[in-house]
């Protein structure tokens, strides 16, 4: 048995009670444990600071994507709500432009609900390569697809049929989206019947374009604030995003456009 003195040098907090405690007593020992309960739920180290925002999702609701990949967007969708550029968004639209265009890149996520709604084929531009992207830009003319945050604005009948428009949140890294004419749109090149044919998918002028079949729809539930999230191992975008890391976002909201 450790003496009284032992137990009060190792756990300082026992001298500071005020109260007798009957171990026998079931009562006291009762109370005894729900002071340490409460302790231990108002200690700032609880196992909750060690779960990642994923751990709040059923496992099932997310796919095939990269769980980290998750993370990194359900926290830039986090910062941006903190920052005043989205109030409370429906839907977050996830791409990961590190996997090829044969694989199913994209998904579409209900916020609300914490369900997938879409895994699907995604283009990426001309320029940022053949069935692999590795070159971002925010340039107009470079046919290169933005990486970053995006929100969705609104839809709208063009040369690719029902589109949707989308503002890039990154100073520098995709704020010239409208501009450039970065939309969503369905499109022939993006199937499963062109990949067999063609070993990739076709590409864009830079923008993420999808399956004819489901564009529509698929426009219809991400439009009007929405958050997109372009995914890439990209070291400059990754070291620099306002929505990533720190959320300078919130902090220093982007005043101008720069390009990159």
């Amino acid at each position: 048995r450790i003496p009284h003195f032992a137990m009060a040098r190792r756990y300082p907090l026992h001298v500071s009670w005020e109260f007798p405690i009957k171990w026998r007593s079931g009562e006291t020992m009762t109370k005894l444990l729900g002071l340490l309960a409460a302790l231990c739920i108002a200690s700032p180290v609880s196992a909750a600071t060690t779960t990642t925002v994923r751990d709040t999702w059923p496992t099932t609701a997310l796919g095939s994507i990269n769980r980290d990949v998750f993370d990194m967007a359900l926290a830039a969708t986090s910062c941006a709500e903190r920052a005043g550029a989205v109030n409370q968004p429906a839907t977050l639209t996830v791409i990961d432009y590190s996997l090829p265009s044969t694989d199913k890149r994209m998904w579409v996520y209900d916020l609300r609900t914490q369900t997938l709604l879409y895994e699907e084929l995604v283009s990426h531009g001309q320029g940022s390569g053949a069935n692999v992207a590795g070159r971002f830009s925010n340039v107009p003319g470079s046919y290169q697809t933005s990486l970053g945050l995006f929100v969705t604005a609104e839809p709208y009948m063009g040369k690719n049929g029902y589109s949707l428009r989308l503002d890039g949140l990154e100073t520098g890294v995709n704020d010239r989206a409208r501009e450039r004419a970065i939309v969503m749109h369905g499109a022939p090149y993006v199937s499963e019947a062109f990949v067999a044919a063609n070993g990739r998918l076709g590409r864009s002028q830079g923008c993420p374009a999808v399956r004819t079949e489901i564009a529509h729809d698929l426009i219809n539930t991400v439009k009007g604030g929405g958050l997109v999230f372009a995914y890439a191992k990209d070291p400059a975008w990754l070291r620099a995003s306002a929505y990533l890391g720190q959320c300078a976002a919130a902090a220093n909201p982007p005043a101008g456009r720069t390009t990159r």
